[in-house]
């Protein structure tokens, strides 16, 4: 089935969505005056938390760390925190920083992770959307060649930035993570702490960090499962972070 899509400029996908940012535009984002929120999943060694023909991209995107006697996989994401509207839109819903949007939102309304096929159902724009404009998607493949590449883009700053946001990360105390599939922890740092440590980070990368991560999961046995693997688990309330479950209620 082909896919077309004209965007109608009705400013929902700018609305309540956490935007995941590179580096640099994390940096920007923070040096305009913005929230960026920090969510963090990992998987095991083993392959808890991980379907198995996911791995290959995920390993891709993510950091080899220590838990305990575990060894895990930690993907690190700085994103736009939009509550609400995105503080770049205008009062006509349209955005003040077009012309250096983020990659993310170039890339809307398709998938950046391979194993994620584009549902119409499952984004906010409007039928009228899908009824017209180019052909977007012919026989299961994306045909815009632009837009392939910035995909390729997206990921490929994931890998580049893996390294230096786990730096950054260790310098602002954070070191929970959820199991992947199970949730996000997240983390909405001090602006100004986090644009000083980018700067530090990015101008003279660390030594390979050393400091262990743990994990809070959504409940006794899926925290069983992974002690059972040799990872530590966190034992106290949050207190730095939220947890956010994605097990149904």
């Amino acid at each position: 089935m082909n896919t077309t899509f004209s965007c109608v400029g009705c400013g929902k996908c700018c609305t309540d969505h956490h935007v995941p940012l590179t580096l640099a535009e994390a940096r920007m984002w923070a040096a305009d005056g913005g929230q960026v929120i920090v969510l963090v999943e990992a998987f095991l060694g083993n392959g808890l938390g991980l379907p198995a023909q996911q791995r290959e991209h995920a390993e891709r995107r993510s950091m080899v760390v220590r838990s305990g006697a575990a060894e895990a996989h930690v993907a690190i994401t700085f994103a736009a925190y939009n509550v609400g509207p995105c503080r770049n839109l205008d009062e006509d819903k349209r955005c003040r920083i077009y012309d250096r949007r983020p990659l993310v939102c170039r890339i809307y309304p398709a998938e950046i992770n391979p194993h994620i096929p584009l549902n119409p159902a499952a984004k906010d724009c409007p039928p009228e959307s899908w009824e017209q404009g180019p052909e977007l998607i012919v026989g299961g493949e994306l045909i815009d060649r632009d837009l392939v590449q910035l995909i390729q883009r997206s990921r490929q700053a994931d890998r580049d930035d893996i390294q230096l946001k786990d730096a950054i990360c260790a310098s602002l105390g954070i070191r929970t993570t959820a199991l992947k599939g199970d949730g996000f922890t997240a983390y909405l740092p001090n602006m100004d702490a986090f644009a000083a440590v980018i700067d530090q980070v990015s101008a003279q990368p660390p030594a390979a960090q050393t400091s262990e991560w743990l994990f809070h999961l959504s409940g006794e046995d899926v925290a069983g499962q992974v002690q059972a693997a040799g990872a530590q688990v966190v034992t106290e309330p949050a207190q730095t972070y939220a947890f956010i479950s994605l097990r149904a209620a």
